[in-house]
């Protein structure tokens, strides 16, 4: 394997319609479909019908996430990728989660209870799922959940994480030769790979190396 100095690729001209494509694969990924068809208008490039039929679908699951709907995002996901929620126990369980989480901000104590206990609890048997299902009853001994020590559930950070999680695993579900990370993701992640590497070989002694087939595999 030969090794090269990244040095090299300074130069290395990129080619127009990769970048469209790399900005379309973003906006398409996380469901700027106005964006979306815009940037086709103006660019002149193939429409790619099927992606974005399905994004207005996919959008409105992300956003009935986001808004505090998830049993709406269940029934809308299952009618987009039947099977997607069956196969993934660990999504399926952090949406019924969400509206577990909703119940008890609303002060719906014993709608909350009797949810857990019809929909979380068969999950929480699987051992992976018991100290995160712990966390969640036990956000119904506080008045204000969200001052209790696992106040992070109730976050708009968490919730945003499990609606990405979703989007990708639709992707996945609904176009299987479609990467679940847009090409604007997976760029950045190995961008930031790459300047680990160089940051930890410019600490050493002598000129860094970079493996070119290594990094084409990643």
């Amino acid at each position: 394997m030969m090794d090269l100095d990244p040095r090299q690729y300074e130069h290395v001209i990129v080619n127009d319609s990769d970048v469209r494509n790399i900005v379309l694969s973003y906006l398409v990924h996380n469901c700027f479909n106005e964006t979306a068809e815009t940037f086709l208008a103006c660019t002149g490039m193939k429409q790619p019908v099927d992606y974005l039929v399905d994004m207005d679908k996919r959008k409105s699951i992300f956003h009935f996430v986001l808004d505090g709907n998830a049993l709406k995002a269940i029934e809308l996901t299952e009618q987009l990728a039947p099977n997607l929620l069956e196969d993934d126990k660990d999504l399926h369980f952090d949406l019924l989660s969400l509206h577990f989480i909703d119940l008890v901000c609303s002060r719906k104590c014993t709608e909350a209870l009797e949810f857990a206990q019809t929909e979380l609890t068969p999950l929480g048997k699987l051992h992976k799922y018991v100290e995160k299902l712990e966390d969640l009853m036990a956000l119904l001994a506080y008045e204000e959940p969200e001052k209790s020590p696992m106040f992070h559930l109730l976050s708009s950070d968490y919730r945003q994480n499990i609606a990405d999680c979703l989007n990708r695993a639709i992707l996945v579900s609904a176009y299987p030769n479609l990467p679940s990370y847009s090409s604007m993701e997976r760029l950045i992640r190995q961008a930031t790979v790459v300047r680990q590497f160089l940051h930890q070989e410019l600490s050493k002694d002598g000129p860094p190396t970079f493996s070119l087939k290594a990094f084409l595999k990643n």
